[in-house]
């Protein structure tokens, strides 16, 4: 039996013994990417019950049949941030996602501003991308994936206990570090906003937030894109799970 690292995300729960169909999409890719066959082995896990060997037991022309054998990862939970963003053109959309589900965040969600250059996103593209990267760095926990929402009904609607940091070049301090040793460690959301930055309206409706915590990314404006790694590295040092 060949033994592998490669992994797989599967729908539904994990149990020893059980044996599971893959999707057609999944098959391709175990016999004519990997160029696996009956008898190798792969991992597989489903965000919620770990991380578990398997067996490769039937392969077709468009299915595989594989059987759960043992859990050899626990599952962890990770911190309970939300990525919020405004939606960008797509191949940076999907570096966006990818880079967010590896730096660990629970949930992802497009927020429509006035500056928002792309007016439409697709959410089976975004969950794709974001089990993709899943697969592919090793975490166990796959982002939720949330419906779009104007700034102003997101505010609006705003969960009591958690707090909301946003990417602002006018914050009144200029080190991200200080301006996050004042956050409180809970649930938190991070916010970037368009490549235009936010209108004045929506930074003077952000600041008259009481949960709401302005954070400057230094001296250089950042590509959104560049700002969500920066800003999700930064909370996961300072707030998160990286401490």
């Amino acid at each position: 039996m060949k033994k592998s690292s490669n992994r797989l995300f599967v729908e539904g729960d994990l149990a020893s013994g059980i044996i599971l169909d893959s999707t057609s999409a999944q098959a391709n890719y175990l016999r004519n990417v990997l160029r696996l066959g009956e008898g190798d082995e792969i991992l597989l896990f489903d965000g919620k019950n770990g991380e578990w060997r398997a067996r490769i037991a039937e392969t077709g022309k468009r299915h595989c049949r594989v059987e759960v054998q043992d859990c050899i990862r626990s599952q962890s939970g990770g911190p309970d941030l939300h990525y919020l963003f405004a939606p960008v053109k797509r191949a940076r959309l999907d570096y966006m996602i990818q880079k967010a589900t590896e730096l660990g965040v629970s949930a992802i969600r497009p927020v429509m501003t006035r500056r928002t250059v792309a007016a439409r996103v697709k959410l089976e593209r975004m969950r794709a991308n974001a089990i993709e990267a899943a697969e592919q760095c090793g975490v166990l926990r796959v982002p939720d994936i949330l419906e779009p929402v104007k700034l102003d009904k997101l505010l609006a609607d705003w969960p009591a206990g958690r707090k909301l940091v946003y990417c602002d070049e006018e914050a009144p301090l200029s080190s991200p570090l200080e301006a996050l040793s004042g956050c409180p460690r809970g649930p938190l959301a991070v916010l970037i906003g368009p490549e235009g930055g936010f209108h004045d309206d929506e930074r003077a409706l952000l600041r008259a937030q009481s949960f709401v915590a302005p954070l400057s990314l230094g001296p250089r404006i950042m590509r959104a894109d560049t700002a969500a790694v920066a800003v999700l590295a930064l909370v996961n040092a300072v707030l998160g799970d990286w401490r």
